[in-house]
């Protein structure tokens, strides 16, 4: 979720990227421990160390000025991967539905389509925003709660039920967010598009 901000350095060899890239490297880790061995707690112990790395490593590209265009991308890819992976997970053991669970990649699957449109005119991936960020707060600490809910006693449910607050508050969010980002989609097309047919005007 943090971000490794537009710093204009291309360095790809970081700390701050190396901890995203640990936390890409533990996705296929927690989807065994979820659908192997049902290791949950092994699950959860896993999640909150990809949250705490998800904190450290924004502060320390801060700290230590490492900040890059790889560790920006980087960086809210893992956080893609670890939502994506921990719904689907959640949703082939009957956790979450599967409609929710269409809805919710469905936004992934629409973001995704605007990648080529972007660089077909000239412009790369939108910086994320503050709505953007907090809908993936919101979905990163729902799903892991959602998890734990996954029993009978009164934990269990306590926290069934702030999992499904957060996750449904979250997709709400998460779509709110592809909504502003198609505005902007739309505005920097349109604008690149009025340059080009002046340019074409003028010649």
């Amino acid at each position: 979720m943090a971000s490794h901000g537009p710093a204009g350095e291309d360095r790809v060899i970081t700390i701050p990227n190396a901890l995203s890239f640990l936390r890409l490297l533990g996705v296929p880790v927690f989807l065994w421990l979820i659908l192997g061995p049902h290791a949950d707690g092994w699950a959860l112990a896993l999640l909150m160390v990809s949250g705490i790395t998800d904190w450290l490593d924004g502060v320390l590209a801060r700290v230590l000025n490492q900040r890059s265009h790889f560790g920006a991308l980087l960086d809210p890819l893992a956080d893609r991967l670890y939502i994506v992976s921990t719904i689907v997970a959640l949703t082939v053991r009957g956790i979450v539905p599967v409609i929710l669970t269409v809805v919710i990649l469905l936004r992934d699957v629409v973001m995704t389509a605007t990648l080529p449109v972007l660089r077909r005119h000239g412009y790369g991936p939108l910086q994320v925003h503050f709505l953007g960020k907090a809908a993936t707060f919101a979905m990163l600490y729902a799903l892991p709660l959602l998890l734990l809910g996954d029993g009978n006693s009164p934990v269990h449910a306590a926290s069934r039920v702030a999992g499904w607050a957060m996750l449904l508050w979250g997709t709400g969010l998460y779509w709110h967010s592809a909504w502003l980002y198609l505005g902007q989609v739309r505005q920097l097309v349109s604008a690149r598009t009025t340059a080009t047919d002046d340019v074409r005007g003028i010649a």
